[in-house]
C-alpha cells in the first residue's frame, strides 16, 4: 500500500510557542513524590517544600545543613560574632521514626530460584563431586562449564547451608539402605 502523502513531511516549528512557560507551569502543578511513608504524613501540602522540612528537621539543602569548614578550604574565617538562629523542630517524631527504622537489622533476602535449586540437587545426587561429570550431563541445559556448576554448587551452600547439610545426610542415608 502506498503511504499517505502528509506523513513524510516534516513538521514546522513553530517560534510564537513559550516552551518555557509550559515546561515551568507542568513542573509548578506536579506534587512532590515522596518515598518515606513517615514524611508522606506529616506533610502539609499548603506549605513549601523548605517549610515542611524545616518542620520536620529536615535539611532541604545537605550543603547548608552541614558546611565545610573555611579551614578545611585554605581560608580562614572571621567570625562577626553573630550566632545563627535555631530553626524549631515542630514535628520532632517523623526523623525519630526514621532513626529507629534505620537502626533495624535488615532481613537477608538471599534466594535462589527453585529451578537453580532442583538442578543443584539433581547434579549433586546424580554426580556427587565430579565436576565434569556434570558438564556433560544431559541435563546442563545451559551447557555450563565446570567452574561455572562448581560456583552454583557453592552459592546453594551458602544461602541455605541447613538444607544442604540435610540433603548431603539424606544422600548418605539412601547410599546406606542401598548397600
Amino acid at each position: 500500500m502506498p503511504k499517505a502523502k502528509g506523513k513524510t513531511r516534516r513538521q514546522k516549528y513553530s517560534y510564537n510557542l513559550n516552551r518555557k512557560r509550559l515546561y515551568r507551569s507542568a513542573r509548578r502543578r506536579a506534587a512532590p513524590r515522596i518515598a518515606c511513608s513517615h514524611i508522606r504524613h506529616a506533610w502539609d501540602s499548603t506549605k513549601s517544600v523548605a517549610q515542611n522540612l524545616a518542620e520536620m528537621g529536615l535539611a532541604e539543602d545537605p550543603n547548608k545543613a552541614v558546611p565545610i569548614p573555611k579551614k578545611l578550604l585554605g581560608m580562614e574565617l572571621e567570625s562577626d560574632g553573630r550566632g545563627q538562629r535555631k530553626k524549631i523542630v515542630r514535628k520532632p517524631y517523623v526523623v525519630n521514626e526514621m532513626e529507629y527504622e534505620a537502626s533495624l537489622p535488615e532481613k537477608k533476602s538471599n534466594t535462589l530460584s527453585r529451578d537453580l535449586i532442583d538442578y543443584v540437587q539433581y547434579m549433586i545426587r546424580n554426580h556427587g563431586e565430579n565436576y565434569k561429570g556434570m558438564a556433560q550431563d544431559e541435563k546442563n541445559y545451559y551447557q555450563d562449564t565446570p567452574k561455572q556448576i562448581k560456583r552454583k554448587i557453592n552459592v546453594y551452600k551458602n544461602f541455605y547451608p541447613d538444607e544442604y547439610k540435610n540433603f548431603v545426610a539424606s544422600l548418605k542415608q539412601e547410599k546406606m539402605d542401598v548397600q
